[in-house]
């Protein structure tokens, strides 16, 4: 058995007045299958890094293992991926190497193209070939199952069981769920551990969520209760003492001693009163802390009378004059939320681009009503560069909105003077999406939206969905929303 150690850890990045983290300590056991979660920008990949010594801190951590990163860091792209995984792990044969992408079901084609040129999905099998080949090591995983589909999930889920420990970065509740025996959540003001599952871990949270908001609200009541009985007593004190000085029917004087013990006394029980209320307060201070907002979004879909929105019949999108999927037909009404699934590599994307009036080579028909409003969101997020408020002026959307929509999935005010490129790939999925929901569409096409995504505004795009009932057309891996908002699963097979 291996520990890492870490203690009264602090860091901030450099020109930052806040702490990433601020004095954290705790012990892991690297035989631990550790799943590491929290939203965006809380500091997930920063806490990797400082594993891997990569960033100066204040603290100390200490290992007695070797950590091996994924993604690794690609200096050079324009490779063929064989000279990729053979620069990861040099020691392996190509039988391996084969033997690794059949698993993957990844045709060894791959192996002789481009690096750079692949999909988001076929550099990710490269890497994970790389990573499986590489040697055994303890392993830090930075969101592994971003553009892969549910087939090579189900691959690296039997890869990760057969491993001894590891700690994985991921944002998709059934990956978790299958492959982690320890949560490790970074709050807001603390980093806790606990023995489990995703699942068991949020059983745990709303538990803890709970019995904190109902102990707020009790000693919310005992605090006004208290000030209201603390005024009347220091009230009451002051009268008696003020009484000193009066005299009585019969013209004789007050006996003072006993009416300044009365007032003395009443005092005393004021001060117990206000040191009562501090402590209640000073109670009601440690609750809530880790507690996330988590405000409702909203979606203002347009209304038409003109459903069905697209038409599909008899589908096939071509490459080099081969059709890449069997026939698909089917229609777009309104309300409907039809998931597009199937491999990676079996046309998916292309069918969106087709309905976005991309050039692309297919038979069949493709129907779209005129004047269909459409608003999309990227898998791809390269393009965002400048400012929030260029993007949003660029974009025709309100900024005011804009920015409600990204205020409510977590962003802070620092956040929103961070320049697109600057920020992290899960901050500016959010941004797309921000964008997307804050326009008025007959149907929104998303590409991908969740990869890089924290589960909480996971949460809160699939109860927006399920209240508004836009009509989509979607991809995305994240089985658990899949199930939750489709209304519709269009699986792609291939051709032959």
């Amino acid at each position: 058995m291996s520990l890492i150690n870490v203690s009264n850890l602090s860091f901030r990045y450099d020109g930052s007045i806040d702490n990433i983290f601020e004095n954290v300590s705790f012990q892991l056991d690297t035989d631990w299958k550790l799943g590491l979660i929290g939203r965006n920008g809380k500091g997930k990949t920063t806490f990797l890094k400082l594993l891997l010594g990569e960033y100066s801190y204040k603290g100390n951590i200490s290992r007695n293992v070797e950590f091996d990163y994924f993604p690794f860091d690609i200096k050079n792209k324009d490779r063929m991926a064989i000279e990729i995984i053979n620069e990861i792990a040099p020691q392996v044969e190509d039988w391996e190497i084969v033997k690794e992408l059949n698993l993957l079901h990844t045709d060894i084609g791959v192996l002789y193209r481009n690096f750079n040129i692949l999909s988001g999905g076929e550099q990710v099998k490269i890497l994970l070939v790389s990573l499986f080949l590489k040697g055994n090591n303890f392993l830090l995983i930075d969101e592994p199952t971003n553009h892969l589909d549910s087939e090579t999930r189900d691959n690296l889920v039997e890869y990760l069981n057969k491993k001894k420990g590891f700690i994985l970065v991921s944002h998709d509740r059934n990956f978790l769920d299958k492959v982690v025996d320890h949560i490790i959540s970074i709050n807001n003001t603390n980093i806790d551990i606990q023995k489990g599952n995703y699942s068991s871990w949020q059983e745990n949270k709303q538990r803890q969520d709970n019995f904190e908001l109902m102990q707020n609200e009790k000693l919310m009541k005992d605090i006004r209760h208290l000030e209201v009985a603390a005024k009347n007593t220091a009230n009451w004190s002051d009268k008696i003492e003020k009484s000193k000085f009066n005299t009585d029917n019969s013209g004789s004087s007050i006996d003072r001693g006993y009416v300044g013990h009365q007032s003395a006394k009443m005092m005393k029980r004021s001060k117990v009163l206000e040191q009562r209320i501090e402590k209640s307060i000073e109670q009601k201070s440690n609750l809530l802390n880790n507690i996330d907002r988590s405000d409702s979004l909203k979606i203002v879909p347009l209304e038409s009378n003109r459903s069905p929105f697209v038409i599909v019949n008899q589908l096939q999108i071509k490459y080099q004059d081969k059709a890449i999927f069997l026939p698909q037909t089917f229609e777009v009404n309104q309300g409907d939320r039809i998931a597009i699934t199937g491999k990676n590599g079996a046309g998916k994307s292309s069918i969106l681009k087709l309905i976005l009036g991309e050039k692309i080579d297919y038979s069949g028909t493709l129907k779209l009503v005129n004047d269909l409003k459409i608003s999309y969101v990227s898998q791809s997020t390269e393009s965002l560069k400048g400012s929030l408020k260029q993007y949003a002026v660029e974009n025709k959307v309100e900024e005011r909105i804009f920015k409600a929509m990204l205020s409510k999935m977590g962003f802070s005010q620092s956040d929103f003077d961070t320049k697109l490129e600057d920020m992290s790939e899960g901050q500016k999925k959010k941004v797309l999406i921000a964008k997307s929901i804050s326009e008025q569409a007959n149907i929104y096409i998303w590409d991908e939206p969740l990869n890089y995504i924290d589960i909480l505004t996971r949460e809160q795009i699939e109860e927006a969905i399920l209240k508004y009932a836009p009509t989509m057309i979607f991809i995305e891996h994240d089985e658990f929303f899949v199930k939750k908002v489709a209304t519709q699963i269009i699986d792609l097979k291939k051709e032959g």
